[in-house]
């Protein structure tokens, strides 16, 4: 008990030695303390951007002559940056996902209008100039399962699946060199480039469950009969450009090139993106999101995807 009273006696002179510290060296000190922290910060050279954004669409008819079916619809999409910079290294990494729905009154099922899932990331060393010895990994998948949508003989709509989360996945990685101006514009060329394309055996194993016939190599994804797994080894080459078309209107554009030198080398796959923003006020834009898609393992012509609509967007 006694030595807790000394404890305490010292403790409380102590406080009181300290209180009578002038008020300009406290303020000094919590300076120092917070710029301390800022250049700790700034040191490690990260930086980070992000936005969320939701759109949302709802339409109602009630006794409406000229005709319309009662619809809502919704489509939630992330976009974010995690960069690092220090000294002769970058290291940039982007997430793009996106999932929407649509319901209608007279429709029996809730059908996708939006589903993605990228992860972007480049290392790069410098080499010379503006040119960066560098290693990149682009995977791309799906959330849900997605369904190819008909009807039967008595006219009742049906559906049957076709995808599903990592059937496809693809996982596209190698290394290159790579060439930047600023943040708005790069560019990557990969001549050694590996590409995995991953599919559930189940869609490659005895009957065709679009065609109702039995499996031939290469009809679901590229993947033979059985497989679940599909390698390439080809060229690869990228182009980020990111401009400012008028004030608050940004486009953001990507552009991905691969070539398989193991199998039809002259049938590039093509896999172009567009995200034009459309700023209103801090939280209200407008939101053009397009992509063009050409693979011929996947389907033997072009496939695009667009989605408009005013939405809500949140930074971070």
């Amino acid at each position: 008990m006694r030595k807790l009273t000394l404890l305490l006696f010292i403790l409380v002179n102590f406080t009181f030695v300290q209180a009578q510290n002038s008020e300009k060296e406290l303020i000094q000190n919590t300076e120092k303390a917070v710029k301390k922290i800022n250049d700790t910060i700034e040191g490690e050279g990260w930086k980070t951007k992000g936005t969320v954004s939701l759109l949302l669409n709802q339409s109602s008819f009630n006794n409406w002559i000229s005709g319309g079916e009662d619809s809502f619809s919704g489509t939630l999409g992330i976009n974010y940056d995690f960069n690092y910079k220090k000294d002769d290294i970058t290291w940039d990494n982007k997430i793009l996902a996106s999932y929407g729905l649509l319901q209608t009154k007279n429709d029996d099922f809730t059908k996708k209008t939006d589903d993605r899932l990228e992860f972007n990331s480049i290392v790069g060393k410098k080499a010379f100039g503006q040119w960066y010895y560098s290693y990149f990994l682009n995977f791309r998948t799906q959330f849900s399962t997605g369904y190819i949508y008909g009807q039967d003989p008595n006219g009742k709509e049906i559906r049957t699946e076709s995808t599903k989360f990592m059937s496809p996945g693809y996982l596209t990685t190698g290394p290159g060199i790579y060439w930047t101006k600023d943040a708005n514009l790069k560019i990557n060329f990969a001549p050694l480039t590996s590409k995995f394309t991953f599919v559930d055996n189940a869609y490659t194993t005895g009957i065709n469950q679009l065609t109702g016939l039995p499996y031939v190599d290469g009809e679901y994804f590229g993947v033979d009969e059985g497989k679940s797994i599909r390698y390439e080894l080809g060229f690869y080459a990228s182009v980020y450009y990111k401009l400012a078309i008028m004030t608050n209107v940004t486009a953001e554009n990507t552009l991905n090139l691969y070539s398989n030198y193991l199998e039809d080398p002259q049938n590039v796959d093509i896999d172009y993106s567009l995200n034009i923003i459309m700023k209103v006020n801090k939280f209200l834009s407008a939101n053009l999101s397009f992509q063009a898609i050409y693979d011929d393992n996947a389907y033997q012509g072009l496939q695009t995807r667009e989605v408009f609509g005013l939405g809500l967007n949140f930074g971070f």
